[in-house]
């Protein structure tokens, strides 16, 4: 503790002592019974944040009406008086593990998640947020419509003040220790504070008094209802990145006003949806990059500041509250990927802290975008608590896992934390798989940290690996089980011409960086000649070989058979990704401009390939003609030929991550938790191929016996 005395020092939010400077800020989990009020999944993900060590945690995204203002279609809701008894069931999880903990109250306004029904906002206006949950579509070749939003009338909004306050009531007496009110982000109470949104020409819109009235209003009314005692937090958006948007100049007038309204402590957040950037911020975003916005708000106001986005180190943490640049260390999604930050920093085991890498997969893209509860990318249990790992199996058997990318080592790792014995093959001389070409695109390093983890995790636990080792079926027939791992590889489709000039990914996107830990000095990059590159293909393996290459100068030429780019992708990662490809660069970030912007030709087919020249038809059918220096296929196929050979031999044999399929990190450490915890003592197979366990004694003694 000593290491970090500043993380592990108490803070008073108002009257209530909260135990340290983590802070849980709120996250929309999704996972609430549908009429909004608490589960059992609420439940086990919030207290397993409170047994983690943080100090103060902040349930998120809470409507104060459920039929106006779901952000989400399974979001809690505290707007009758029903939902008292699951609130103070969840207050009591978290207490019960020494947390303090409130309630986000919110309203999203036109972004609710309503799809077909208009959405109310402070001013009339139409919109498209295509990274919203909020867009229509008609179906599968259409395109996302505008969406009409209704201005709320001055008595609408007289009205809004008193479902706040009512909610608020309700938390309180569930036993929450306070309430934060959301103003960020282009909600409904944000839209009112925003000079961009609020065009308003009565006594809620324009000035920057006005602007404030109606957050003031709630705040006074809770006081009233609940008592002054009673903490009322505020989110609220430093910078909105947006022209006319509010600055840290106008926040650091904001937060003045709120303190003096009595506000217990701010909660600074960043941007709105129009510039999802720095809102979602992704792992092109360094590490504190928004500690400027604390530093300067801590310097006016007396109250509690709470800083987050993209903290991940407790060294990093510890610095800047030593410093004085925030007053508590906002975790969101890092307590997705590791709920035990705090226990982990506690005892000195920071290596051991599965640091969040930004991708946003699980916690948006995956899950919340697509009307679905929040998972984690890297940890599979995030959520989902039957993907723990709990308890040791009671028979173990050996264990042959084919391939070192990302499925292959969470089968080995969660097989052997329950107590089976593993071997784990690598043809290459490093483990890691395709997530480490992410290395060599400039933003994406904090791939690196999950790899790293796991690596760590691999050598602490005295795994069996053998590198540069392909197994042959004799050698795998010793085993009681083998996982095939062995991921994706590029392949080149048929083509008129010159096929054999095509390079493969792979050969490019070969980190050259000999300082990494896991370096296996053997590995070389291949070093391309030349300006002007073809990347034919798509998804990540296009996406980052692109990146990469129109880093170092590169003329870049993406040519895809679809109707649009890296469709698949990350929306918000491919948000920033094209501002790139066009030589600017998101909100908040100052990258080098690339030398060349990225041409990308969709709907288009190549037809032949000659010498430094190749032929293609595009979306409308013309044959347009291509200069080029080389040609990288970024195509992916799953990589099965052992996986059939194993199956042919009669061995028991499991198929995961991008050799089923290629799809993307999560998907693959999903696939290997869960096969790491199927597997028993007896490989039961059921007709659809997949291993299976946990049936009923009388069924198993059915199957093996005689």
């Amino acid at each position: 503790m000593e290491k970090f005395h500043c993380l592990f020092e108490p803070i008073l939010i108002g009257e209530i002592l909260v135990p340290n400077r983590i802070c849980h800020v709120p996250t929309i989990t999704s996972s609430s019974h549908i009429d909004g009020s608490v589960s059992e999944k609420n439940i086990n993900h919030y207290s397993t944040i409170a047994k983690g060590g943080t100090g103060f945690i902040v349930v998120g995204g809470t409507s104060v009406d459920e039929k106006s203002c779901r952000s989400t279609g399974s979001n809690m809701v505290v707007d009758e008086d029903h939902y008292i008894p699951g609130l103070a069931w969840l207050a009591e999880s978290m207490h019960r593990y020494g947390a303090k903990c409130a309630v986000q109250l919110q309203h999203p306004g036109r972004q609710v998640s309503l799809s077909k029904q208009d959405n109310i906002a402070s001013n009339n206006c139409e919109g498209l947020i295509p990274w919203s949950q909020n867009p229509t579509f008609f179906n599968a070749d259409a395109i996302a419509i505008n969406k009409t939003v209704q201005a709320l009338s001055t008595d609408e909004v007289i009205g809004l003040v008193g479902l706040f306050s009512e909610a608020a009531w309700r938390v309180m007496q569930a036993g929450f220790d306070a309430v934060e009110l959301h103003a960020a982000h282009g909600y409904l109470l944000s839209q009112f504070l925003s000079p961009y949104f609020n065009k308003r020409n009565d006594r809620f819109g324009g000035s920057f008094e006005n602007r404030l009235r109606l957050p003031l209003a709630i705040v006074d009314s809770i006081q009233k209802k609940c008592g002054k005692n009673f903490p009322v937090l505020i989110r609220y958006s430093v910078d909105e990145w947006v022209p006319g948007g509010r600055d840290l100049i106008e926040s650091v007038k904001v937060a003045k006003e709120f303190e003096n309204a009595g506000a217990a402590a701010l909660d600074l957040s960043q941007s709105i949806q129009e510039r999802p950037g720095a809102g979602f911020d992704p792992m092109y975003y360094p590490e504190g990059w928004t500690i400027y916005a604390s530093e300067a708000i801590k310097k006016q106001v007396k109250i509690p500041v709470i800083n987050s986005h993209s903290l991940r180190n407790p060294e990093y943490c510890e610095q800047i509250l030593a410093e004085g640049k925030t007053d508590l260390i906002g975790l969101s999604r890092q307590l997705l990927a590791d709920p035990y930050w705090p226990l982990k920093a506690k005892y000195g085991k920071t290596r051991a802290i599965r640091r969040c890498i930004s991708c946003l997969t699980g916690c948006w893209s995956d899950s919340i975008l697509a009307k679905k509860e929040v998972t984690c990318a890297i940890n599979p249990s995030c959520n989902n608590q039957h993907l723990e790992i709990k308890k040791k199996t009671t028979a173990p058997v050996h264990i042959a896992v084919v391939g070192g990318g990302p499925a292959g080592l969470e089968a080995a790792r969660v097989a052997h934390e329950r107590g089976h014995f593993v071997t784990l093959f690598e043809k290459s001389g490093e483990l890691g798989g395709a997530i480490l070409g992410c290395c060599l695109v400039n933003g994406k390093e904090k791939m690196k940290w999950y790899a790293d983890w796991i690596r760590y995790q691999i050598a602490v636990l005295g795994i069996e690996v053998q590198l540069r080792t392909s197994p042959s079926i004799e050698e795998l027939s010793s085993f009681d089980l083998v996982i095939n791992a062995t991921g994706a590889q590029s392949y080149v489709p048929e083509v008129h011409g010159l096929k054999e000039v095509v390079i493969p990914f792979e050969k490019v996107m070969t980190c050259p960086k000999v300082a990494c830990e896991f370096h296996p000095q053997d590995r070389k990059s291949l070093p391309l000649k030349g300006t002007k590159i073809i990347i034919w293909g798509d998804h990540y393996a296009a996406a980052d070989t692109a990146a990469y290459l129109a880093s170092i100068g590169k003329e870049v030429t993406i040519i895809t058979d679809q109707k649009e780019f890296g469709s698949k992708i990350e929306v918000i990662h491919k948000y920033v990704l094209f501002k790139r490809f066009q030589q600017t660069d998101a909100e908040a970030l100052t990258s080098k401009p690339f030398k060349y912007p990225v041409k990308i030709y969709t709907n288009s087919k190549i037809n032949e390939i000659k010498e430094n020249e190749l032929f293609l038809a595009d979306k409308s059918s013309n044959q347009v003609n291509i200069p080029y220096d080389h040609v990288v296929t970024c195509w992916t196929k799953p990589n099965i030929d052992l996986y059939q050979q194993i199956k042919a031999a009669g061995i028991d044999v499991v198929n995961i991550g991008d050799s089923v399929k290629p799809r993307n990190l999560h998907a693959a450490v999903k696939d290997g938790t869960t096969i790491g915890l199927t597997i028993e003592e007896h490989n039961l197979f059921n007709p659809n191929g997949n291993p299976i366990n946990d049936l009923p004694i009388d069924v198993v003694g059915q199957i093996l016996k005689p």
